[in-house]
């Protein structure tokens, strides 16, 4: 991300709204991009973040340059890679501690209860269909039976959410060049 700001153009801004105007990088660039690629259909990737992988690594890994990684932030609207992107194994477990008190008592905490609605299966085809549910309140958690219903801990929430952020998506190298051109002339 180091070189994410390098290249925005500059602009005059009275940042304490006090008549003193400070020179700052122009921070609305970055949603005029996020405009140009919705309105583009661009063929991407999918990577799944492994333990311990940064988006420098990313970067380098599929654009041979690790300074690309302000593409992956783009493409993916990254706007805090500390809150946006998946935590390793030690940083979640010390953020559950610090939410939670402890990992036992994440565990042992429902942050709510779910309706089964549909299980995840497999067609013939090899076609998964997703398990479907819906979150409900305790009273109607209780007039379910046990296999339609689920308790789901703290602990759980924090790792489902942490593991939805796991799958990025990575502009094709066909259309970076492109994508660079396109954000040099923005830039500009």
């Amino acid at each position: 991300m180091t070189f994410f700001f390098e290249n925005h153009p500059r602009i005059s801004y009275d940042v304490q709204k006090n008549g003193i105007s400070h020179t700052v990088q122009n921070p609305l660039v970055r949603f005029k991009i996020q405009e140009l690629l919705k309105s583009r259909s661009a063929l991407y990737y999918t990577h799944d973040i492994e333990e311990g992988q940064s988006i420098e690594f990313i970067a380098d890994r599929y654009y041979g340059d690790s300074t690309l990684d302000w593409v992956i932030y783009i493409v993916n609207d990254i706007i805090d890679p500390q809150y946006d992107l998946p935590m390793d194994y030690q940083q979640f477990v010390a953020y559950v501690k610090s939410k939670y008190g402890s990992v036992e008592s994440a565990l042992n905490t429902v942050h709510h209860y779910e309706h089964i609605i549909q299980i995840q299966s497999v067609l013939f085809d090899g076609t998964i269909v997703p398990e479907k549910v819906i979150v409900v309140d305790e009273t109607t958690y209780n007039t379910l039976v046990s296999t339609e219903r689920r308790e789901v801990s703290n602990y759980t929430y924090e790792e489902r959410l942490n593991e939805s952020k796991r799958t990025i998506k990575v502009l094709h190298t066909d259309y970076l060049g492109q994508f660079l051109d396109e954000a040099e002339r923005i830039f500009e």
